[in-house]
């Protein structure tokens, strides 16, 4: 007995969808995807970032958003919600519903177990296809680790590790510098037999 096909929508089908739900899904290739909760550690990362970014961004045409805001990826019609955005200039947004972001200058994601490989591979090379995004972001949230890669003019992408607790994560394309202890602060660092059993959580 063959399986059932799975259901595709339409884009304009999830975007009706979505904005009714009371929780969210990514969207891709007529497929939706529900998106599970995160760990203290993981929302701890996310809102340090945030932070720095409110303090740090003030009075600049940079700001930072949050998870709630969905961006879409046009070239591939991935629709997505990064943990953190930061967009300079003007929004440019899909509708007049403005839940859908089209120009993210830098896009941060916190690394968990049942994303991490996502996050790495397919989501990224998502991302770059993003014209407007010039900073890519993946912040550890097992360990103070912050990976940076930024876009050069020949559409390569540069790559930097940042590692331990005594340095600062500076960025490339907006005038922000983070010391790592300030990233990572309230988060406890628990050791790797620990840390595999939150595997499945963001």
């Amino acid at each position: 007995m063959s399986a059932m096909p799975k259901r595709k929508f339409t884009e304009a089908e999830y975007l009706a969808i979505e904005r009714a739900a009371e929780f969210k899904s990514e969207f891709y290739n007529g497929e939706m995807f529900a998106m599970s909760g995160a760990t203290f550690p993981h929302n701890r990362v996310k809102g340090n970032f945030d932070g720095n970014f409110f303090v740090q961004l003030k009075g600049s045409d940079c700001q930072s958003l949050t998870s709630d805001m969905r961006v879409k990826v046009d070239a591939t019609g991935l629709y997505t919600y990064p943990d953190i955005i930061v967009v300079c200039g003007e929004l440019e947004l899909l509708d007049g519903r403005q839940d859908v972001l089209l120009n993210p200058t830098v896009i941060i994601e916190v690394l968990s177990p049942s994303t991490e490989k996502y996050d790495r591979g397919a989501k990224f090379r998502q991302y770059q296809q993003i014209k407007s995004l010039k900073e890519y972001v993946l912040a550890a949230q097992d360990e103070p680790v912050c990976e940076r890669y930024v876009r050069q003019a020949e559409e390569n992408w540069t790559y930097t590790a940042v590692v331990g607790l005594d340095v600062e994560f500076a960025f490339a394309s907006i005038s922000v510098r983070i010391p790592m202890a300030d990233i990572y602060r309230g988060v406890t660092f628990l050791p790797p037999e620990s840390a595999g059993s939150v595997e499945g959580l963001r």
